[in-house]
């Protein structure tokens, strides 16, 4: 374990160079009304670092990183950077101080070109000091070129993919020579290219003497690229060890305070009828010839790189996007295309991977967003009454564990991972015969991610269909029964569970294009 400052417990030699803080943070508290959103905020993070801050979602992480950004004033503890109490009124003094945010979510303005998000209020000037176009679209591309992602920074922000829309943010950060860098969770929706890129960049600044904050639910990256990790628990800040000193069991046990069991709680079902064919579809530049199956008791994984065309896919089986030609049909029957209504009728439930454009109503409250599939069942003469949304939600509510100081309140209060849950209490609710799931744990604490896999997999053994979508390997190979494999919105792999591996997965979505078995 270390101390605050940095030095390991116990050492003694008095010629181990001392590092440096760039930003310590002790005994923040931050209050909401009766809700102690923080209650003990303490972070140490020094030059030259890169330091992990774990916890589940709900232990604080979130509100402390706001209080870094400026976002939240703490209500006591102290705050220094570079050794300098500091005081931040808003997020402009944050960044004045050499603060760098990557939130988990993008915040781009969506009507702005790619360049004009990175730049925003600090545009290059040209000559009689107007805005030099030139010199932003040369400074965007240059940063695109570090980070090796071909994007072209006069394109609208409007329709990226969240994986380019976290690119962005990614390049807006390091375009400021940040000192302190925090990154929320920034390889979310990124390819496992993308994320080494993302790493090669994070250890260049750190080398360079920067200090890296790294928030991440993936423990792989966490061991693979921080040197430190400090763990946070409802709240309060529990402890900071070295990296190499730890173990993931280690760090689980102190995050929820207990032992978990295994990550993929997968069981064996038996498959029953086919639930779910598709058949030829296709939709040019986008997706072709896509068949495949899912039949109840089954979970079948759409795997491959971001971009591959498995979110598409998704989307136009469920009748959200259009097709050109090809068939979707549920329990035997052929749906429209793009007739979302009919699939919901038809028993199909749809999770879908950025939930807070896409899957929840932001400014609703909790229960309200819950029960939102549910209220054509729930009017009585055209009415629907706080009780029945309420007791409608509160089942699914309760069995997905969601930490909420009042189920009245906004969902825009609550954590990612709550949110997700949310999203997962509102399509469960219906009662589906197939379930679509786009990055199911996507920003979920890993105590969540094992109660939702064990969920996923108790759905299927009630004899409910799943069709996951899913950027993480392990859980992949972890959960599902089948994998199809897609690359360049083909599918290039149909592997059984007893064939899928890493390597046989990876080796589907990165070599060049094969007929598919």
């Amino acid at each position: 374990m270390t101390h605050l400052d940095g030095r390991e417990s116990g050492a003694t030699d008095p010629n181990a160079p001392v590092r440096r803080s760039v930003l310590t943070l002790r005994g923040a508290l931050k209050t909401f009304g009766p809700v102690v959103a923080l209650a003990d905020g303490t972070i140490d993070l020094v030059a030259g670092e890169i330091h992990a801050l774990v916890g589940e979602n709900g232990a604080g992480k979130s509100t402390l990183v706001k209080i870094l950004a400026g976002v939240h004033q703490p209500d006591a503890g102290e705050f220094s950077v570079d050794g300098q109490a500091v005081s931040f009124r808003n997020v402009a003094d944050s960044k004045a101080a050499g603060i760098s945010v990557i939130y988990q979510e993008p915040t781009l303005f969506p009507d702005l070109t790619v360049a004009e998000n990175i730049f925003i209020g600090r545009q290059p000037k040209g000559r009689f000091g107007l805005i030099s176009r030139a010199e932003m679209r040369r400074r965007a591309k240059d940063l695109f070129d570090q980070l090796g992602v071909p994007i072209d920074p006069d394109r609208v922000a409007e329709g990226l993919s969240i994986a380019d829309q976290q690119i962005i943010e990614i390049a807006k950060a390091i375009s400021l020579d940040a000192r302190v860098l925090v990154m929320d969770e920034p390889t979310a929706a990124l390819s496992g290219v993308e994320v080494e890129r993302l790493f090669a960049v994070a250890r260049r600044l750190r080398d360079a003497g920067s200090g890296i904050l790294f928030i991440s639910h993936r423990f792989d990256e966490v061991f693979g690229l921080c040197d430190r990790i400090t763990v946070m628990r409802d709240g309060t800040y529990i402890a900071t060890h070295e990296t190499p000193a730890m173990t993931v069991e280690a760090i689980v046990r102190e995050m929820v305070g207990r032992d978990i069991d295994a990550l993929f709680p997968k069981s064996e079902t038996e498959r029953g009828d086919v639930v779910l064919r598709v058949s030829g579809l296709t939709r040019p530049g986008v997706f072709h010839d896509i068949d495949f199956e899912v039949r109840a008791g089954e979970i079948v994984a759409l795997s491959g790189l971001v971009g591959a065309g498995r979110t598409e896919v998704a989307r136009a089986v469920f009748g959200i996007d259009r097709y050109e030609s090809g068939t979707v049909e549920m329990l035997g029957q052929k749906l429209r295309s793009k007739d979302p209504r009919a699939s919901i009728d038809a028993g199909i439930g749809f999770v879908p991977e950025d939930r807070r454009k896409q899957g929840l109503v932001m400014e609703l409250s909790v229960e309200r967003n819950a029960a939102l599939t549910l209220r054509h069942s729930l009017a009585k003469f055209g009415l629907i009454s706080t009780r029945a949304e309420r007791e409608a939600a509160e089942t699914w509510g309760k069995r997905l564990q969601v930490k909420s100081s009042s189920p009245e309140h906004p969902v825009s209060t609550l954590s990612g991972g709550n949110q997700q849950k949310v999203v997962l209490a509102k399509w469960l609710a219906t009662d589906p015969k197939l379930l679509i799931i786009d990055e199911p744990t996507r920003g979920i604490d890993v105590g969540t991610k094992s109660e939702v896999h064990r969920l996923i997999s108790e759905l299927a053994g009630r004899g409910i269909a799943i069709l996951m979508i899913s950027s993480e390997l392990p859980e992949v190979l972890g959960m599902a029964d089948r994998v199809l494999v897609m690359r360049e919105g083909r599918i290039t792999g149909r592997l059984d569970r007893s064939e899928a591996t890493a390597e046989t997965v990876m080796h589907a979505a990165t070599a060049a294009l094969e007929s598919s078995r």
